[in-house]
């Protein structure tokens, strides 16, 4: 009977080791991302930046959420939209850009923009729409470039190319490859017949 009950005994140890025992078992993936270096995520919300050189605001950005991720390169993603007015030296809004999508790597002073960029120089309406524009801030003369395709409508052309660059205050620019180009001209410049 004593041994009939050491035996049971052992038996309930036994099975219950075996239960802990599987039920502490990882799969490789779970100890690899256990293990895995996380990166720190810094989140803003209704983000307003006042961007200044010798006291004058140059830009004003503007976005409905910003994060700030410590990587081994860090950078800030603004993954919802993004809108910046630029201003001359008189502080007056020269022009404005918006797209959905952006990422400033801070290590290269470089900013990505993506999906439906938009870029407006106010003083001659002139306005890029495109889907990747870079806004490199040590460039000394066209900050605003790409090498995808673009569109610039003017008063009087549309223009389609690929590769674009240009000044922040959109009045010098230029496209590489023009694909396609149409002229407005007003009815009244057509001759009568």
């Amino acid at each position: 009977m004593l041994l009939k009950k050491a035996y049971k005994k052992l038996n309930a140890v036994l099975i219950g080791g075996c239960i802990f025992l599987s039920a502490c078992e990882n799969s490789s993936q779970e100890i690899k991302d256990a293990t895995t270096k996380n990166t720190g995520v810094e989140e803003a919300q209704k983000v307003n930046l006042n961007y200044t050189l010798s006291g004058k605001t140059k830009a004003i950005l503007q976005a409905p959420l910003m994060l700030r991720v410590q990587d081994s390169m860090p950078y800030v993603e603004f993954p919802k939209k993004i809108h910046v007015d630029f201003y001359n030296e008189g502080t007056v809004i020269e022009s404005i850009l918006d797209a959905k999508y952006a990422k400033y790597i801070e290590s290269q002073s470089k900013i990505l923009l993506r999906d439906s960029v938009r870029f407006i120089g106010l003083k001659n309406g002139d306005t890029l729409y495109c889907d990747e524009l870079y806004w490199d801030r040590n460039r000394p003369t066209y900050q605003f470039y790409t090498d995808k395709p673009v569109q610039i409508n003017t008063k009087t052309h549309n223009i389609k190319g690929i590769g674009f660059e240009t000044s922040q205050d959109f009045k010098e620019k230029w496209i590489k490859q023009v694909t396609n180009s149409f002229i407005r001209v007003p009815s009244s410049e057509f001759p009568d017949h």
